[in-house]
């Protein structure tokens, strides 16, 4: 149950193994909540306090991730970061964090005032030390997680979208799971939904076992315009409600600004003035010269915090068969490929003899011309003309691989997955230009009329145009 990131792992690991699984996702496509909200980072693992789940899977996760990525056809970028103290104080901090961060393994180098700003000129004039951690890394999250149904799709998973889980029932043997449209029956339960672990949880166990409070993130964006601003992760020194404000690139070349951190009492991922204006004022601290002329969007995320400081990983208390992750918090995206590890080596494996398939099939992504170049772009051209027809202009995208995308194993079906997948809509002009482009090829390679188009399968094109049909 969820098709996150954590999902998206589970599924495509178990994937590997005679077993049937389906995999259901409230939303109309996957990766839509936290997975799509977030710093991206790839964190190296010298954050987490010792001897919790947090530090032992974020550090094994850390390491999965070059491998996965490439196998799949994903960014990751060992961009590296540095985190920047002010004054004696946090510099005392920054040596815990050396000697936490080197007993797990991870290079950490001191880095004086002077050295950093060789290497990062927009730090602010508070910025008296520093560490660098040049493991650290930046991947787009629902891109892996694409990568990653797409090739449990292919190895027989079925993926439900749109349907939310309203009722299970434990039986004789296994359990009924209801969603909003069918009924399923089940040996074993995965409780990977996130924000809703802890409703799922209610479902099936008498007392709870977490709880989750959702904590708002909130960010701005900056164009490609901007690019040269930072080139590292800029972390300020990590306290006790997290990591603090960043300033980073992204696998795509724009800049983030954020998050701040705001507990609320109910999910809500809208974005405020508020919001927004604490991220600047935080990040007076660390940086500079900020170009906020070059904001191009804003957008926030929720996570979802537990009670135990700490991710819970467990079999229910009353069967085997049904496990619940919840509080899968930050560094939930960088332990993703370590806690589906877990979940099979520890909780599934020990119990259940399932055998490797004798027939895996591998995918990878469709071709980015971004990744080719000029001469590989040119042969491309020769076999495929629509590799040469580029619809969006900030990106650089083309018709052919907004096409690639929608014949794929799991298909986008909208103009938001276009713009999730493949990145039109996402420049300067913010699909000004090239939204209708999308909704032309899309019409066309669906066999459906232009106003039948949908943007985010709530909301027609035309709609969403305010244009009536």
């Amino acid at each position: 149950i969820g098709g996150g990131i954590v999902g998206g792992f589970l599924a495509h690991d178990l994937s590997k193994y005679e077993v049937d699984i389906t995999l259901l996702e409230r939303n109309a496509d996957i990766c839509d909540e936290i997975s799509s909200a977030n710093s991206a980072i790839i964190h190296a693992g010298y954050d987490p306090e010792d001897g919790t789940l947090k530090a032992n899977l974020n550090c094994r996760g850390a390491k999965l991730y070059p491998n996965i990525c490439a196998s799949i056809n994903a960014d990751y970028q060992r961009c590296g970061a540095y985190i920047v103290a002010c004054g004696e104080q946090e510099e005392q901090r920054l040596q815990t964090l050396k000697i936490r961060g080197e007993a797990r393994g991870i290079t950490m180098i001191p880095r004086t005032r002077a050295q950093l700003l060789e290497k990062e000129p927009h730090l602010s004039l508070s910025v008296s030390a520093g560490l660098s951690v040049p493991e650290t890394a930046i991947i787009t999250p629902w891109e892996v997680g694409l990568g990653l149904i797409q090739e449990a799709v292919l190895n027989h998973v079925t993926l439900k979208l749109s349907e939310a889980v309203i009722a299970i029932k434990k039986q004789e043997e296994g359990y009924i799971v209801q969603t909003t449209k069918a009924i399923y029956p089940a040996d074993i339960v995965i409780n990977a939904a996130g924000l809703g672990a802890a409703h799922i949880m209610e479902m099936v166990e008498e007392k709870p076992l977490f709880t989750i409070t959702p904590k708002r993130g909130q960010y701005f964006v900056l164009s490609k315009h901007a690019t040269d601003y930072v080139h590292h992760i800029l972390y300020p020194v990590p306290g006790p409600t997290g990591k603090g404000v960043l300033c980073l690139p992204t696998c795509h070349g724009n800049i983030l600004l954020g998050p701040n951190s705001e507990v609320l009492m109910e999910q809500n991922n809208a974005t405020t003035a508020d919001g927004l204006n604490e991220v600047k004022e935080k990040l007076k601290k660390t940086m500079q010269d900020i170009p906020y002329q070059e904001v191009i969007h804003s957008y926030s995320g929720l996570r979802p915090s537990g009670n135990h400081n700490d991710f819970f990983i467990e079999h229910s208390p009353n069967d085997l068969n049904f496990i619940h992750l919840g509080c899968i918090d930050s560094p939930g995206l960088a332990s993703a490929p370590a806690i589906s590890e877990y979940v099979l080596e520890t909780l599934i494996l020990p119990h259940h003899n399932l055998k490797y398939r004798t027939m895996y099939h591998h995918h990878k992504l469709p071709i980015r011309l971004k990744d080719l170049t000029e001469n590989e772009r040119q042969a491309l051209i020769q076999q495929k003309s629509g590799y040469g027809h580029i619809i969006c202009r900030c990106e650089q995208i083309s018709e052919q691989e907004v096409i690639d995308h929608i014949h794929e194993p799991f298909p986008a079906k909208t103009i938001k997955e276009i713009k999730k997948r493949v990145r039109p809509g996402m420049g300067k002009c913010q699909g000004g230009f090239c939204e209708i482009e999308v909704a032309t090829i899309l019409a066309r390679e669906l066999g459906i009329p232009l106003h039948e188009v949908a943007y985010d399968k709530t909301t027609y094109f035309m709609e969403s145009k305010g244009v009536r049909k």
